[in-house]
């Protein structure tokens, strides 16, 4: 498993005692506003590990993120096949912070290094982007990183019930825009 460095960031393999931070971070309605229910720690704990076995499986997946200078856990960044379902197909680009590591460029960061990897290691011709229609943060960061949305491409989450997160918006970057 590849490990990547920004300038103050590492993106790396999972560790056991990023459990506690991270189902934090799953218990956080804040966090969780556009992702749908809190998770459990359990719940947090088995995706850790499907996380960590997907990633061995393919050569890509979510990388747990760290602050170098204090090795403070933050949240996950990484790319994933777009779930079966979609009405689309491809890799995605995703991220989660912590809330304390919002609004210091940790996600574009990131995102930008992570999108380095899918280009230029897993030689991706195009790479996506999903929210809901109302996660502007997250939309700013896709902007921020290069990436367009054509309205158009909008759609309804097939997985999703009805209400304030069915709404999704895609956006995209291509090997030659990054």
């Amino acid at each position: 498993m590849a490990e990547l460095r920004t300038d103050r960031l590492t993106l790396r393999r999972w560790l056991a005692s990023d459990l506690e931070p991270w189902a934090a971070m799953n218990a956080d309605p804040e966090v969780r506003e556009h992702l749908g229910d809190l998770l459990t720690r359990d719940q947090s704990a088995a995706s850790m590990t499907r996380f960590q076995a997907e990633f061995e499986q393919r050569g890509y997946g979510w990388w747990a993120v760290e602050v170098q200078a204090t090795g403070q856990f933050i949240g996950f960044a990484g790319l994933d096949r777009v779930e079966d379902g979609m009405p689309f197909t491809g890799v995605e680009i995703g991220w989660r912070l912590a809330r304390q590591a919002w609004g210091r460029g940790y996600a574009t960061e990131a995102a930008l290094s992570v999108l380095s990897y899918g280009f230029d290691t897993l030689d991706l011709h195009e790479v996506l982007a999903v929210t809901t229609a109302t996660n502007l943060r997250s939309q700013a960061v896709m902007r921020r990183i290069g990436m367009t949305r054509d309205p158009a491409d909008d759609f309804d989450d097939p997985q999703v019930p009805e209400g304030p997160l069915r709404p999704n918006v895609l956006y995209r970057i291509s090997a030659e825009r990054h």
